[in-house]
């Protein structure tokens, strides 16, 4: 253990006890600044000794997370990645892989959480994880609820938002396959109406083609809803975008590429 790095000095104490008595667990360098009351260089050469003694992490340029008493002395210590969103964008909800997994739809562990938005964002690294601003068009931006974890609210797509979102980005869930499993393991959850009501507001012609195809194969699918969603479909999109682009067949009904097969696509049925 490096006694050297465990030691605060006392503006570094006055920093982290100002911020916790604040109860501000995210930062800038005005704030500090603001706190501290010295220079910029100052203020700058507290910041660096607190990030090399694991006090504060840097979560993107200028900003800072702050690593509470309970982290312990030396500091390692991290937060749930879902309390600090809606202190680094007003605007957003977690969706794709993360949303699938938080509603028990898979059982696959992101390592990335997936943050929908209006606004362009770049990514952020944290403890290791990677936050991935994905920019959608106002229109896409609905079908969100608000979470909590602690004392922190959070905002995550719906059941039925989260699948057709993967349905539109396929890559960000792990693929098709994964979609399939999490419409699958949450069938007597979901609101089947509220489905179909999104995937119409969303118009995407092959969201609507895919949610189709699956609903039709996992023998979801109740004929007033195959009547809202059958469309005549002009020409053929793939199943899975992010899958491998080689046809196995052409679904004429639903207007898709095929080139997941239909064993491996419920091949985890039974497994």
């Amino acid at each position: 253990m490096n006694k050297k790095n465990i030691h605060l000095g006392p503006r570094e104490i006055q920093l982290i006890y100002t911020l916790e008595k604040q109860n501000r667990l995210i930062f800038n360098i005005v704030d500090a600044k603001r706190i501290l009351q010295t220079s910029d260089a100052s203020v700058k050469n507290v910041i660096y000794r607190l990030k090399d003694k694991h006090r504060i992490v840097e979560i993107e340029r200028g900003k800072y997370l702050l690593a509470p008493a309970k982290s312990g002395i030396e500091g390692y210590w991290s937060e749930h990645t879902f309390k600090i969103l809606n202190k680094l964008i007003d605007t957003y909800y977690v969706s794709y892989r993360t949303a699938l997994h938080y509603w028990g739809m898979t059982e696959q562990i992101p390592r990335t959480t997936y943050v929908v938005t209006t606004k362009i964002k770049k990514d952020i690294e944290f403890f290791g994880e990677k936050i991935q601003f994905v920019t959608v068009v106002p229109k896409k931006f609905y079908g969100y609820t608000t979470e909590k974890i602690d004392n922190d609210y959070f905002n995550i797509a719906t059941r039925e938002k989260t699948i057709i979102d993967c349905l539109d980005h396929p890559a960000y869930c792990g693929g098709i396959i994964e979609v399939a499993k999490g419409l699958w393991t949450v069938r007597n959850q979901i609101k089947f109406d509220d489905l179909i009501n999104i995937t119409e507001k969303f118009n995407v012609s092959s969201v609507q083609r895919r949610l189709g195809y699956l609903l039709e194969k996992s023998g979801l699918l109740e004929e007033h809803e195959y009547k809202k969603l059958k469309k005549n479909f002009k020409g053929f999109r793939w199943l899975d975008p992010s899958a491998n682009k080689k046809i196995l067949c052409y679904d004429r009904n639903w207007g898709l590429k095929v080139n997941i097969s239909e064993e491996s696509l419920f091949d985890w049925r039974i497994h």
